[in-house]
């Protein structure tokens, strides 16, 4: 079979064709009048506000090293108390902007265990799709597959326009509840990652 390289990495056709089709999707997305990455015209419900219990969820997800897709096997937000969750939801993978965010979370990784925290990223793509963008980048936490969005709806963080997640992220306590938001989440502004940091570190 024919394979292409791609940054020192052969892939086969079926993949590259695939990846072809996530940056298309990628690109129509984000055109303009339907920028993802803007919670403005969102037709997503509202999000849980400060001090109220985090929607549990069950969702399949992968890893760098696994698909975890059985029902048996996907990971619910219940699972993560006693520890504080990082949630991230963000448009869509191997795009540019979504890229600089999942791989500063994992530059970050080591300095937010010592807070207690983990991360859970979530998007609408496949866990295929997931599996192959963790092993790409070496991404040390779990990327959690809701294809039809009633999550990421749940959370007020899902743009009907747009068809992609917004990039939000909350910082939900180790009892479940919701500490911090930030709705508009910027994937390459360094006060937005402090600011994420700051609201954590008074969780320790």
């Amino acid at each position: 079979m024919k394979a292409y390289t791609f940054k020192n990495r052969r892939l086969s056709l079926p993949l590259f064709a695939a990846l072809a089709l996530v940056a298309l999707a990628c690109f129509i997305g984000l055109a303009p009048g339907a920028r993802a990455d803007n919670s403005k015209g969102s037709d997503a419900a509202t999000p849980p506000k400060v001090g109220d219990a985090a929607p549990d969820f069950t969702l399949p997800y992968a890893t760098q090293e696994k698909i975890f897709f059985k029902p048996e096997e996907r990971m619910s937000l219940s699972s993560m108390k006693g520890k504080n969750v990082i949630l991230a939801f963000y448009p869509a993978d191997w795009s540019g902007g979504c890229t600089t965010e999942v791989c500063t979370l994992r530059d970050t990784f080591a300095e937010l265990g010592k807070l207690n925290a983990t991360v859970l990223a979530i998007s609408g793509d496949y866990v295929f799709s997931h599996h192959e963008w963790a092993k790409f980048h070496k991404l040390p936490f779990p990327l959690l597959s809701d294809h039809d969005h009633k999550i990421a709806r749940l959370y007020g963080s899902y743009n009907e326009a747009a068809g992609f997640n917004n990039r939000t992220v909350f910082l939900i306590d180790k009892d479940g509840v919701v500490r911090y938001s930030n709705m508009a989440f910027k994937a390459g502004d360094a006060n937005d990652y402090n600011k994420l940091k700051e609201e954590l570190a008074k969780l320790k």
